[in-house]
């Protein structure tokens, strides 16, 4: 089954002292999705938001919370970021903990939940876990910071994926994210991708609408 192109602006690369202006960025473009990195210094070498964060910031806004997990240890916290409002939460092939029992427990909190491939990863990690996500999430930089360049040789794991949910009758998203803009994002659509996250690239547009549009359209 095919999806309808999403955007899901990253506020990673908003103005972090005004984390609600970055979400009304977003929505005044015409966004119903937002991205929001939790990374904790550990798993990734940089430390974001927590779930405190997250509830601050639902109550300001009615977008869909794509809420990405970057944690050594996720299953010890998807209860605190579902309890905070994330609308979707996914974890990281790369650890050691329980994933399909994670998953599991992210959908038992009502949340969607989706699975995450870093670049180093091989394809073949997620899917035994395909059947059991809304979305499955193809790193196309190394996790940690904003702003870097994206990197194509990760297209293939894009297309193999796809190609993977249509033969499984499957019916998730393929979300990319890193390095995101108007130089590579047809290249991920063609792949299968179906979600783009974007943080510099929409931030720094000179007209935020007029760049989720053309890649909503």
């Amino acid at each position: 089954m095919s999806h309808r192109t999403l955007l899901a602006p990253s506020i990673l690369a908003g103005n972090h002292a005004n984390l609600r202006k970055a979400l009304h960025l977003a929505e005044a473009a015409g966004a119903t999705w937002v991205h929001i990195d939790i990374m904790d210094g550990h798993f990734v070498p940089n430390l974001t938001f927590g779930p405190q964060t997250v509830a601050d910031l639902r109550p300001f806004s009615k977008l869909f919370f794509d809420t990405h997990l970057m944690l050594d240890n996720p299953a010890n916290h998807v209860e605190a970021f579902a309890n905070a409002g994330a609308n979707l939460i996914s974890i990281h092939a790369e650890p050691d903990y329980p994933i399909s029992e994670t998953l599991r427990r992210i959908r038992d909190l009502d949340c969607k939940c989706g699975i995450v491939l870093n670049p180093p990863t091989k394809v073949e990690a997620i899917l035994p876990f395909l059947p059991e996500v809304d979305l499955a999430l193809v790193m196309t930089v190394n996790p940690g910071f904003g702003g870097q360049s994206f990197m194509a040789d990760q297209i293939p794991k894009i297309e193999f994926i796809a190609k993977e949910r249509s033969r499984q009758g499957l019916d998730f998203r393929l979300e990319v994210d890193g390095g995101i803009g108007p130089s590579n994002w047809k290249s991920c659509h063609n792949a299968g991708a179906d979600t783009f996250v974007a943080g510099t690239s929409f931030y720094k547009s000179k007209d935020s609408a007029e760049f989720l549009q053309s890649v909503e359209s």
